[in-house]
């Protein structure tokens, strides 16, 4: 967890390109403008700011009326939820009227009421830590709830009881979660009692706002966290309920682990490999879900083999199937389900190489099969080895190395294989008045290792190249 900021970070923010000028601008028009949310979170917390959010007693109408003489464009879109968004010195900021929402028990909308006052509007937010206000032009931190100090303590704790706040908004259950994976910050017990209580309310909750939560979750610094806590309050039954049923099912070894705990592991090991190929590369969602998901088929496959062995035959194939339902109904693009359901369902291939028996040709199958997603699957097939055998897990990894080796040798050597010079045998023989015999070969060899010295050359080029080397060799 980071360490609260100075208070100089707070002014710094005050310096945005367009804080002031906007911050005058209202104040001069008799309105009240602060910079709210996430930004001040994160100058709190001493993060680079992106994305700064104003807020206003100032009704939408009237933010309109300041914004445009300084803006380069303006879009009402969000006029409806009091947010007028604006371009101004080729900044996009948004700024919404002081507000309170909540939703009918029935709907997936919020029903927006304006409000006129600072403090109001920070207690209808999700959590103290987003709470905070920096009033401007004068750059005074507003933070009745004590966001700062539950930033230094490292807590997550709501404004209001958090009964209320999940009534208001019950996808803030799902963002409890988020900011647990984000922040690393330990989520308040009332918050988590109420969380348990009140899971089933997350059904009016649209799909993709609900996709959109689990998204950043995911990408977050450590989303263990926020998958334990969505599981121990039995949020994960409503957003992800084949990661409920891993926690019940035994692992194939039926000894130190089960597949949940497996899976929490693969993944953390996924997140620990994701910049081996490209240290400058994020956050991997692909491979992130392929590794939450890819033994999600173990539950529906399992079968009992004796008093002590478990099987889970053909759960790759089963989990693709799984994770395409799951995926889809979540709202995922075509792509990422296609992706990440094909990485699930080659997670299994390599425990067929054994100590290196495939040919040539299953190797090609492998690395064809995988296609632009072979980095990945290596990734993902390295960090499912979570044994405790350390010499099992040398092997593995060893046995590894040694695929990808040999994937890498086979397919530079078949570039160089696909490669073909500037004229055919046929076109070597006409142009040299040849029968077929080692010549053409020869000749064919030449032209080969023309190609690869100086790149394609033409018929033209190639054809008066051919006949000096062949003057050259007769004469």
């Amino acid at each position: 967890m980071s360490a609260p900021s100075s208070p100089s970070a707070l002014g710094d923010l005050t310096q945005h390109p367009v804080a002031r000028q906007l911050g005058q601008r209202f104040a001069d028009a008799g309105f009240e403008l602060a910079m709210v949310g996430g930004c001040v979170r994160d100058a709190v917390l001493g993060r680079v700011v992106h994305d700064v959010d104003f807020t206003t007693n100032a009704r939408p109408d009237d933010i309109t009326v300041l914004v445009s003489p300084l803006a380069e464009a303006v879009w009402d879109v969000g006029r409806e939820f009091g947010t007028i968004a604006a371009r101004i010195n080729d900044v996009t900021v948004e700024i919404t009227t002081y507000r309170s929402e909540d939703y009918d028990p029935e709907s997936r909308k919020p029903s927006v009421q304006f409000g006129d006052t600072l403090e109001g509007d920070l207690r209808r937010r999700d959590f103290t830590v987003n709470a905070m206000a920096v009033t401007l032009p004068d750059g005074v931190l507003i933070d009745p709830f004590e966001g700062s100090e539950h930033i230094r303590r490292g807590v997550l704790k709501t404004p209001a009881a958090p009964e209320e706040s999940f009534d208001d908004d019950p996808l803030r259950m799902l963002r409890a979660a988020r900011f647990a994976s984000q922040l690393g910050f330990q989520v308040d017990e009332p918050v988590v009692v109420a969380m348990a209580a009140m899971a089933e309310r997350l059904e009016i909750v649209s799909a993709e706002r609900v996709r959109d939560e689990l998204i950043k979750l995911l990408l977050g610094a450590q989303p263990r966290i926020g998958l334990e806590l969505l599981c121990d309050t039995g949020l994960a039954a409503l957003v992800l309920p084949e990661l409920v049923a891993m926690k019940e099912t035994a692992d194939e070894h039926n000894r130190h682990k089960d597949v949940y705990e497996h899976t929490l592991m693969v993944l953390e090991q996924a997140i620990d490999l994701e910049r081996s190929h490209d240290p400058a590369s994020g956050p991997d969602l692909v491979l992130r879900l392929a590794a939450l998901l890819h033994d999600i088929g173990k539950p529906r496959t399992r079968r009992f083999d004796g008093p002590h062995r478990v099987t889970f035959h053909h759960h790759e194939v089963v989990g693709a199937k799984m994770t395409r339902k799951r995926m889809k109904a979540l709202r995922f693009s075509n792509e990422q389900i296609d992706e990440v359901s094909t990485l699930v369902e080659l997670h299994l291939r390599f425990h067929g190489y054994g100590s290196g028996e495939w040919t040539d040709s299953a190797v090609r199958r492998y690395a064809r099969d995988a296609g632009p997603l072979l980095v990945r699957l290596h990734k993902l097939t390295r960090a499912d080895c979570t044994t405790r055998n350390t010499r099992k897990a040398q092997n593995l990894a060893r046995t590894y190395d040694q695929l990808e080796l040999r994937i890498a040798q086979l397919s530079a050597q078949e570039q160089l294989d696909a490669m073909r010079p500037d004229l055919d045998g046929q076109q070597i023989m006409d142009i040299l008045g040849l029968q077929p015999g080692p010549a053409v070969g020869e000749a064919y060899r030449f032209l080969l290792d023309l190609r690869l010295d100086r790149g394609p050359l033409g018929p033209q080029l190639a054809e008066e190249a051919l006949r000096a080397w062949w003057a050259a060799r007769t004469g």
